[in-house]
């Protein structure tokens, strides 16, 4: 399954809140702030929220600019983003500014909620089923394969996000944090109670708007299953990036590794051929740089862009043996072994043969491939 690159965007008082419980939308941004969403609605290729943001705000989500959309006409894309919504009952007001400005509008809806969508529309927009429930990798594996969807910015409401955060879906957070308390326990909040896949995400920008502070975070915690995360994506992307770092080779692979923890700190990394030896491993690079004991790799994880080998000649060990004996019992990967060079290679059955969870992402695999591209024929 492929996804687009999830953006999640809000902005929140102090005390938590989207907005108070008065009539009138409560404004937590500032001039410079909304000129800055537009550049990022600009660069989307949909803007998503949900049915109750309609009712709630009536907004209209578009790029105000015209220097933005013309310059978006100027690439080859349509002047505003599709824009997108979700709802379990197919509830929707046919009069809401949503479906009247803009461009393309797409609804995702429930089985039984498709008929009352569509029949309130009037072919206003494309209405999509997905089933009994709201599926949200079936949603995001439409807009990726249907609608070519490669990024998509969220602008609500909070069940929205919370749901996406839960499912460890989203690959960003744009949070602006305005200078003011609700104080209303009533008010709606950015999140709701958890459990969530990516309890801790990372900082990776604070900037000062006016008087707003806008905060980006990404989610770093592996997955805990067998539906890849965010960050399971974020961190395969790293080691195929770390495969174009080895030195060349007629007769191996170039493969790169991370070993991340459980809450998402990155441990060791390495790539095929490191340093001084011409016949190291990835994963064996990686591993190296920690301590056997160590109490983290029980819990950890191993990105690796080639499946990890079952047999080679240079060692007496394979790399599934060796993420098997330092106690990680997952990995993720983007390519399987092909028998360029080992006949049947199986790494994936020897690690679930002995308990370990395999997850491939096979959107991945061209990246993988890339810098063993002269190996492939």
């Amino acid at each position: 399954m492929s996804y687009p690159y999830v953006l999640l965007s809000a902005a929140v008082s102090l005390d938590g809140c989207l907005d108070d419980t008065g009539p009138d939308r409560l404004l937590l941004s500032s001039p410079a702030d909304f000129d800055r969403v537009d550049e990022v609605r600009a660069s989307a290729d949909a803007i998503l929220i949900g049915a109750g943001t309609i009712r709630a705000d009536n907004p209209r989500l578009l790029v105000n600019s015209a220097e933005r959309r013309a310059a978006r006409v100027a690439e080859g894309r349509p002047a505003y983003p599709l824009k997108v919504t979700v709802t379990a009952t197919g509830d929707l007001d046919p009069g809401a500014n949503f479906w009247h400005t803009g461009g393309d509008k797409l609804v995702y809806t429930t089985d039984t909620g498709a008929e009352r969508a569509a029949a309130a529309l009037g072919g206003t927009a494309d209405v999509v089923p997905l089933g009994p429930d709201l599926d949200w990798r079936a949603l995001l594996t439409h807009l990726h394969d249907a609608r070519g969807v490669r990024r998509l910015m969220v602008e609500g409401g909070g069940t929205v996000h919370t749901q996406l955060m839960r499912q460890g879906l989203a690959d960003e957070l744009q949070m602006v944090l305005a200078p003011l308390l609700v104080g209303d326990p009533a008010a709606p909040r950015l999140f709701g109670p958890g459990p969530y896949q990516d309890g801790r995400l990372r900082l990776v920008e604070t900037r000062r708007i006016e008087d707003v502070v806008l905060m980006r975070y990404e989610p770093t915690a592996p997955g805990t299953g067998p539906l890849p995360s965010a960050a399971d994506r974020r961190w395969l992307r790293t080691a195929c990036e770390l495969a174009a770092l080895c030195p060349p080779s007629e007769t191996a692979f170039s493969v790169g590794a991370v070993v991340v923890a459980a809450d998402g700190t990155e441990l060791a990394r390495g790539h095929s051929r490191e340093g001084d030896d011409p016949v190291v491993h990835a994963e064996e690079a990686a591993l190296a740089k920690l301590g056997p004991a160590d109490p983290r790799l029980p819990g950890a994880t191993v990105y690796s862009s080639l499946e990890p080998c079952a047999r080679r000649a240079s060692r007496p060990a394979p790399c599934a043996e060796l993420i098997l004996r330092s106690g990680v019992r997952r990995v993720v990967t983007a390519w399987r072994e092909p028998d360029t060079f080992v006949a049947a290679a199986d790494g994936t059955g020897v690690l679930t043969g002995r308990g370990a969870q395999v997850v491939v992402l096979p959107e991945y695999e061209a990246l993988a491939k890339a810098p063993n591209a002269h190996l492939l024929g």
